[in-house]
């Protein structure tokens, strides 16, 4: 299995020491993609004495296969960025799944993440000449992410880094031509699901995400 974290919480404070040059640096703010990222990004930023929030996000998944995406959606200051995978999306076209299907799935995450924008505290920043530090606590296809990139350059992010405890290859291998810099503490030649590499990986609640980005405030 090798490298395993005990929590998210672990996870982030590994993530920090893994960052040491952003520690006190100017004008650079974490943000957690919502809502895994969350407590990962609040344990990185108290190590680096840095700001935090959330990045909204939301999967786009293949009906009947949820867990493997063909696009994402993020939320950054009102403007939803939404990215496709074209290829894969031609492919399910081409085996049966309707185009009626697929707009269902991006018309069910965008009311979600839409819903999520009236609910969660920490969410709308000035992201101008800053350095935005996107965490989440692992990338499996990395859709979400993609979008959360995609969001903050948008939003005028001087430079984009992306921190996660651990990641498929292929994931890291798509976000790294993105961003300015990636960070990953481990890549495993065998990636099954991001829960595989922690020790406690419970599901996280809007309450509990909410109660992190209320303590950043």
């Amino acid at each position: 299995m090798g490298m395993r974290f005990k929590d998210r919480a672990d996870a982030g404070c590994r993530v920090a020491a893994g960052l040491p040059q952003l520690r006190h640096r100017p004008d650079t703010i974490l943000l957690g993609l919502a809502r895994g990222g969350v407590p990962v990004a609040a344990a990185a930023a108290v190590e680096l004495h840095q700001p935090y929030g959330a990045m909204l996000v939301r999967k786009l998944g293949i009906p009947g296969r949820e867990e493997t995406a063909f696009g994402a959606l993020a939320w950054s200051n009102g403007r939803i960025v939404r990215i496709l995978n074209r290829p894969l999306a031609e492919r399910m076209l081409r085996h049966g799944i309707t185009q009626a299907s697929l707009d269902a799935v991006e018309a069910r995450e965008r009311g979600e993440l839409l819903r999520r924008v009236t609910t969660y505290p920490g969410i709308s920043f000035d992201l101008s000449g800053k350095t935005v530090v996107l965490v989440d606590d692992g990338l499996a296809t990395g859709a979400t992410m993609r979008a959360a990139v995609e969001a903050v350059r948008a939003g005028g992010a001087a430079t984009v880094v992306t921190a996660v405890p651990v990641s498929s290859l292929e994931a890291q291998a798509s976000i790294s031509r993105v961003c300015d810099f990636m960070m990953c503490l481990h890549t495993p030649g065998k990636f099954h699901a991001v829960g595989a590499f922690y020790e406690h990986f419970e599901q996280l609640t809007d309450d509990d995400a909410v109660r992190l980005l209320e303590q950043a405030g």
